[in-house]
């Protein structure tokens, strides 16, 4: 996607903000500090907004399916705008001080107003998909892209307790953490491309498959996602050393690292530290790679890659080229750096 695409992403979410008092212009700057629109001086200034992935997959999937750019990209900014809400209570829950590099939202205006922020974008981002009408959209339609808009975060809710419930815990299985990357992340992914189908006027078989596609595409970019919250490089990924090993997060790595380890092992010990204390890091990280967790993990991330691609081929696509542009852009998430 070119940066005129990435441009047209951003302005349809700006589009969706109202016009505003003064008296409450703190409380809208703080979401566009958020989203990389300003500074912490509340001056324009354009930041890295992350990788955009989401929306650019959806306008992918509604122009694969015959439908414009226009008509997809209220939805699109919807759909960042609701990841980007999640991101500010995510930031409060895990006590992250940073996010893309910049300090959060939270730690500069305080929990009570980052909560009131994040309560706001989400929101906005119904707003942004109610947009839709205007660009050729049915009413019909519109109604039931939002009713599977909000299952889907209510999904992404579900998910969010999962991950919360998960720690403090050495015994979380597979299965546990399959149901909760499957809700907290993959269902998002399949909502980019099963809406923006639709958004395109496809057919309830192919949304059905494009979504199979996000979810199994979303389950291997989680775990992707895993393998760089303990070997990404900071000056990359904009987090801390071996965030998820500070926070005690039990991602696939450690889960299936502990499940091989003895209960002195020296990530079991690590585990049983309050979170943030980072002695032991190097054992415990030491004992993940000797326990061959990472290359577990990226074997998994492989799967899932492969039956997204299937479920990816038996779409009737109205455009072959956007298809193999979207599975060129699945294939570039497996083994980033970022």
């Amino acid at each position: 996607m070119s940066d005129d695409i990435r441009t047209s992403i951003r302005t349809e979410m700006q589009a969706a903000y109202p016009a505003h008092h003064a008296a409450v212009r703190e409380f809208y700057a703080m979401q566009e500090y958020h989203l990389g629109w300003c500074n912490q001086a509340l001056a324009v200034e354009y930041a890295d907004p992350g990788k955009l992935l989401r929306p650019i997959i959806t306008l992918l999937c509604c122009a694969m399916m015959g439908g414009t750019h226009a008509q997809a990209l209220p939805l699109a900014a919807g759909i960042q705008l609701i990841h980007d809400f999640s991101l500010i209570h995510d930031d409060i829950q895990d006590n992250s001080d940073l996010r893309r590099g910049r300090t959060t939202l939270w730690t500069i205006w305080g929990m009570a107003q980052g909560i009131n922020a994040g309560d706001g974008m989400f929101v906005v981002a119904h707003m942004a998909i109610q947009r839709m009408r205007a660009h050729g959209v049915s009413a019909e339609r519109v109604l039931e892209i939002l009713a599977r808009f909000d299952r889907t975060i209510l999904s992404i809710c579900e998910g969010q307790y999962l991950d919360i419930s998960f720690e403090g815990k050495q015994t979380v299985s597979e299965d546990a953490y399959i149901a909760m990357v499957t809700r907290k992340t993959a269902v998002l992914l399949a909502a980019c491309c099963e809406l923006g189908a639709l958004a395109g006027n496809a057919s309830d078989e192919d949304a059905r498959a494009l979504g199979e596609f996000g979810l199994h595409l979303g389950i291997s970019f989680q775990m992707q996602d895993d393998i760089l919250g303990i070997w990404g490089d900071p000056a990359v990924t904009g987090k801390p050393d071996a965030a998820d090993l500070l926070r005690r997060k039990q991602s696939l790595p450690v889960i299936y690292a502990l499940a091989r380890e003895p209960q002195d092992g020296p990530l079991h010990r690590l585990y049983a530290a309050p979170a943030g204390q980072d002695e032991g890091l190097p054992a415990a990280r030491q004992a993940i790679e000797a326990a061959g967790a990472q290359a577990y993990t990226a074997q998994l991330a492989e799967q899932h890659y492969t039956t997204a691609c299937a479920a990816l081929a038996r779409v009737h696509v109205v455009d072959k080229t956007i298809q193999v542009e979207l599975q060129g852009l699945a294939a570039s998430l497996l083994g980033r750096s970022v």
